[in-house]
């Protein structure tokens, strides 16, 4: 091993273990105490899981249902796809935090001038509101659905979630990881059970999944998908829950941590590439096969009970929904202290960062519902999904901004030592950051 491989690996864990303390006020999880492959994996698994309800936001749900209805199962190679993607760009995220004991944030303060590393932090800080936008109005239609409260007093609610989340950061991080573990089986069940009711057909689904194929209409849904599923804050996040593990500072103890992590990587997004596939599968049995277009979240919901012929269809979508939104609620808030930190240096209690955030993604669906105050229902819901839709384009147009420093940072040496992005890896991380910044002008072009 070089000495700059060395300074490399032994910078890394002093900085880890200046780091350990400072998240979430929570007691680090030692992996090495734990005897046997199994119980080391579960000690090392939980970063993930908290970076994979990012993609199952309710972004998801608009994108995936109409194209479930819309266009059958031909854009189910799109989830799987973008699940690569994801995939791909959280081991790097991931690799950059164990090896070098910093966040994505971190870096770019440290490797870029000041103003860039600013600039880096407003896009970040926007597609955090963007990301937040799309939580509140989930949460919000979730408990107008439930509990029938109008939206405007729905949207106010979600306000309150600061509470519980500042509760659960005070217990530890395993903690949340088992709270958004919960929440993801909650998703999990109640999409099976509308799978069961809706009798999906095998072949077409095994067809959409291994046939790319595009039209000129579902082009726009597939690039919304694409942007729904890799999110820039995960990729922050990510980089920085991995240090609630301590790991030792040699090398065979580090290259074992990354192999660790990236099994929890793999098997985190696989389940959310599951519910995503589910979401499609059962918009495109229930109503592509009825000749509906649903372009609605609400529309779903309401349909689903006539169609399936039980009630428990929509109470069952109702509360994956919710537990949607809550879940990203979560980690949209855990991404947001970490960018300001990583970026500015500078703490700010929880509560108020929370509030902040989530005051910034009140304010447009406020003004959104109340112009379309008068107009009737129809008018509000669709005013809601556009707003919905629109969020995630935001959410697109951020990521190159989160991918290009990631891949520029793992690929190289004097960062990464050893552990720096082979050529392969260099070469498919840098056709994922050009197709991504490509398929991104796209979307903003049309």
């Amino acid at each position: 091993m070089s000495k700059t491989e060395s300074e490399v690996i032994a910078k890394g864990a002093v900085v880890r273990r200046q780091n350990w303390d400072s998240w979430a006020n929570s007691k680090s999880i030692e992996p090495h105490k734990s005897v046997g492959i199994l119980r080391r994996t579960f000690a090392f698994s939980g970063p993930a899981f908290l970076v994979a309800i990012g993609y199952m936001d309710p972004g998801n749900w608009a994108t995936d249902i109409e194209g479930g209805s819309r266009f059958h199962y031909d854009l189910l190679w799109v989830i799987l796809a973008s699940n690569l993607v994801a995939i791909l760009l959280q081991i790097l995220s991931s690799r950059l935090g164990v090896v070098t004991g910093r966040d994505l944030p971190q870096m770019c303060r440290e490797r870029f001038s000041k103003p860039t590393a600013i600039f880096f932090w407003v896009i970040a800080e926007i597609a955090i509101v963007a990301c937040d936008l799309a939580e509140v109005l989930g949460s919000a239609i979730a408990f107008n659905l439930l509990f029938h409260i109008p939206l405007m007093p729905a949207v106010l609610i979600t306000a309150l979630d600061v509470l519980v989340i500042l509760l659960l950061q005070s217990r530890g991080v395993r903690l949340l990881e088992a709270v958004i573990l919960t929440l993801i089986a909650t998703m999990g069940f109640c999409y099976l059970f509308e799978i069961v009711l809706s009798h999906p057909q095998l072949t077409p689904i095994l067809h959409g999944l291994v046939t790319p194929t595009l039209t000129n209409g579902s082009l726009y849904i597939a690039l919304g998908i694409l942007g729904a599923t890799v999110m820039p804050h995960n990729l922050y996040l990510h980089s920085h829950l991995v240090q609630s593990r301590k790991i030792g500072r040699s090398f065979k103890e580090i290259r074992s941590a990354l192999r660790y992590n990236a099994f929890d990587t793999v098997f985190a997004l696989n389940l959310a590439f599951f519910i995503n596939a589910a979401i499609l599968i059962m918009a495109a049995a229930v109503f592509f096969e009825r000749g509906k277009v649903v372009t609605e979240i609400q529309q779903a919901y309401y349909t689903l009970t006539p169609l399936l012929g039980t009630s428990l269809a929509s109470l069952a979508f109702g509360i994956a929904l919710l537990a949607s939104g809550q879940a990203s609620t979560i980690t949209g808030t855990l991404a947001g202290q970490v960018v300001m930190e990583g970026f500015l240096q500078m703490k700010v209690r929880p509560w108020l960062r929370r509030l902040i955030t989530r005051s910034l993604a009140i304010v447009p669906a406020a003004l959104v519902i109340a112009s379309q105050t008068g107009n009737g229902v129809e008018a509000e819901n669709h005013a809601i999904y556009n707003l919905l839709l629109l969020s995630q384009v935001v959410l697109s147009v951020q990521l190159s901004f989160a991918t290009v420093p990631l891949v520029l940072f793992t690929s190289r040496k004097s960062i990464m030592g050893k552990f720096v992005n082979p050529l392969w890896l260099k070469v498919l991380s840098w056709a994922v950051v050009a197709a991504i910044a490509g398929l991104n002008a796209y979307l903003i072009f049309t």
